[in-house]
């Protein structure tokens, strides 16, 4: 039996520190570590992802910030998924942070460049489908289950009690420790997982609290409460966690 390890690298939660803990770990050069993207449309999307881990017989850790699960089922393969959570709100913030430092000439980086946090945000949320700032996480763990399983709530927190591993942002070294247990559990046996910090975009020695009180400052007390309200079922599935 191959295992191997599937990164779901979700957008500003640790995925390039963690990527790179797995590199460290497993050669890019030699395909032991690879990455790739795939197209929005969800049968597409799972489709290539399956192929993609069959046509790497070499590969041991895979990472995309775009596959979406179900995690593939795969003859004669474990595949171990790893995905990490954080704070909404505060990856919110992070994201903004990011794409206003970042180049280029896309949808977010653009909307960060010419405006405030707030209007960043007002602006997502305008977009019915712009899930960027609207409950991200739980948009993306309840595509593990087909929408017949329950509503958008209900499938993500299934999601969560039914996925072998989901680390927390705000926990990160603890959550590599139990990550490195589990993966010494399934044959990758000298593997060590050290706290890489990659692509922070915002000051790490605040705590949570005081970046929320940050934010809550930038945003004013009434829309931050409704930025609140919109991630609810984020803000659960994060306590949940913690």
């Amino acid at each position: 039996m191959r295992t191997v390890i599937l990164h779901y690298h979700l957008f500003k939660n640790a995925g390039t520190s963690l990527d790179a803990a797995f590199k460290e770990n497993f050669s890019e050069k030699e395909g032991e570590w690879v990455t790739k993207e795939f197209p929005a449309q969800p049968a597409v999307n799972r489709d290539q992802l399956k192929q993609w881990i069959i046509d790497n017989p070499q590969a041991k850790c895979f990472s995309s910030h775009t596959a979406i699960f179900p995690v593939p089922e795969i003859e004669g393969v474990k595949i171990i998924p790893v995905i990490f959570m954080r704070h909404p709100i505060d990856r919110i913030a992070s994201a903004y942070s990011f794409e206003k430092k970042q180049g280029g000439d896309g949808f977010g980086p653009v909307l960060a460049r010419n405006t405030t946090l707030k209007g960043y945000i007002e602006t997502r949320l305008s977009l019915v489908n712009d899930r960027q700032c609207r409950n991200f996480h739980a948009h993306r763990l309840a595509t593990m289950f087909g929408e017949k399983v329950g509503d958008e709530s209900y499938r993500a927190q299934q999601a969560i009690e039914t996925l072998p591993f989901v680390g927390v942002v705000e926990q990160y070294s603890a959550s590599l420790e139990k990550l490195e247990s589990l993966l010494k559990l399934n044959g990758f046996y000298d593997i060590k997982l050290q706290p890489i910090e990659k692509n922070v975009s915002r000051g790490v020695k605040k705590n949570l609290d005081q970046k929320i009180v940050e934010v809550k400052k930038q945003l004013g007390e009434e829309f931050f409460s409704r930025v609140e309200q919109e991630n609810r079922l984020d803000c659960d599935l994060w306590n949940k966690l913690n």
